[in-house]
């Protein structure tokens, strides 16, 4: 850990600062940073304070620079990790450049909280390993479905169900827009430079070719995004949940790579995975777990809507030849919420966090036989 970092830690561990406040600087100003990343730190107040915002559109940091009282606006990245009064980094631009904002911040001693996926490919990943072991600061990715207090309690459950006998993760939902331009006012840029949004593209193009170890064809790369994007969660969940799998039995993409379809071989048992986007305004994402006497389900709602219950449902014999299901609603509260609170603790307790660095390599090695099965 840098000078720096661990002298900030230390006032806020030992009360010797003005303030125990993690001081934050955000990267990337869209719609996840102002419909759940804001709200979340302005709940947590008492833990953390903004300093600073960058984005590449002066549209929309000056509008959100006003809007949430934030006087330090940088359209560079690299101006807004070399701050001193910043001691985080959340990073939430677009993916594409998830790697080089996050080893920038590691090189200046700031923690991250990256947005998943924490970059695009094995390469970016083992820099972001090896800087983070170097300086010792936290870097955590954004899985907030893992810090849920329903995800927490159906992992102490699922311990309990004996023999596991089959799985499943399913996540199926509309396209985000069909519900945050409900229930959200983001504030966009429609009129962005054309050639940033085509560097954006051609870095994200050369990363994904880069990963998948040539030009595949474009349903493959879209089927690898997927992965990246939405299934990320899934996947880095169910291994928090019943472990990582021995190996891809098979996988499969259709229409266009926007449907995903895997088996996992955990040896005793089989998970199946099955993930798709639409046009239907709704979210219909879980895991399961069947044991011999008794099946737990996780079930999750969109995150863009703050604070929708998490649930996990049991069923079992009741003894009596007879069904019982439990429907339960472990605690009220927002995911996001839960992994600021968790990053925090990691901050200042110097603990590493269970979804760091290494623990997105797992999924990036599950993508990759992914990938080699489907094309």
């Amino acid at each position: 850990m840098s000078n720096q970092a661990q002298e900030a830690d230390n006032q806020r561990t030992t009360g010797k600062g003005k303030s125990r406040k993690i001081n934050i600087g955000i990267v990337g100003c869209g719609e996840v940073t102002q419909i759940m990343h804001w709200p979340s730190l302005s709940q947590l107040a008492e833990l953390y304070e903004v300093t600073a915002l960058c984005d590449i559109s002066p549209l929309v940091l000056e509008t959100l620079g006003k809007r949430w009282n934030v006087g330090a606006l940088a359209t560079d990245h690299r101006e807004l990790v070399g701050r001193s009064d910043i001691d985080a980094v959340l990073v939430a631009s677009p993916h594409a450049f998830h790697a080089e904002v996050t080893l920038a911040a590691i090189a200046a001693g700031k923690h991250v909280l990256v947005e998943k996926p924490m970059c695009m490919n094995q390469r970016e990943a083992k820099e972001i390993v090896a800087a983070q072991r170097k300086s010792q600061v936290v870097v955590q990715v954004g899985y907030m479905r893992r810090y849920a207090p329903a995800f927490l309690y159906a992992c102490d459950a699922v311990k309990k169900i004996g023999d596991i006998k089959f799985a499943r993760v399913q996540d199926f939902l509309g396209s985000n827009s069909l519900i945050i331009n409900q229930t959200s006012a983001v504030v966009r840029d429609n009129h962005l430079l054309k050639a940033l949004q085509e560097e954006a593209s051609r870095r994200d193009e050369e990363l994904v070719i880069e990963a998948l170890g040539g030009n595949r064809a474009e349903d493959v790369k879209t089927a690898y995004r997927l992965m990246l994007g939405l299934s990320s969660h899934d996947l880095s969940a169910m291994r928090e949940l019943i472990g990582m799998p021995a190996e891809v039995l098979f996988a499969a993409q259709r229409a266009g790579g926007r449907y995903l379809a895997a088996a996992f071989d955990y040896g005793a048992f089989v998970c199946q995975f099955e993930t798709g986007i639409d046009k239907i305004p709704r979210f219909d994402a879980h895991l399961e777990v069947f044991g011999e006497q008794k099946t737990l389900r996780v079930q999750y709602d969109t995150p863009y809507v703050r604070n929708l219950p998490i649930r996990v449902i049991t069923t079992e014999s009741n003894g009596e030849g007879g069904v019982t299901t439990i429907d339960a609603h472990p605690a009220w509260g927002d995911p996001f919420v839960a992994e600021w609170k968790a990053f925090y603790n990691n901050v200042t307790e110097n603990r590493l966090p269970k979804s760091g660095p290494e623990d997105f390599l797992l999924d990036l090695e599950l993508f990759t036989q992914m990938v080699q099965l489907i094309g």
